[in-house]
């Protein structure tokens, strides 16, 4: 059996963008609205959701954590040309 550094979790979508309307609010990880999430995710710049039930959707909190670092690396290097 293989041993994992990562433990990855399942993420909501309000853990994803954040909900301000919750109590307590959740802060954005990736702070964008609803519709531009899906609309990534449909064009595939995004993680693809698994379905756990008919209404519950998650995420990977390792492929979340993999698009943070792909943006930020993106970023230094448009700042840096």
């Amino acid at each position: 059996m293989k041993d994992h550094n990562i433990t990855p979790t399942f993420l909501r979508l309000r853990q994803i963008i954040g909900d301000d309307q919750s109590d307590p609010p959740i802060s954005a990880i990736i702070p964008i609205s609803k519709s531009a999430w899906w609309k990534g995710v449909k064009d595939g710049r995004y993680p693809s959701p698994i379905k756990l039930s008919s209404n519950v959707t998650v995420w990977r909190s390792d492929e979340i954590q993999a698009l943070v670092d792909e943006v930020c690396i993106k970023g230094r290097t448009q700042d840096a040309a």
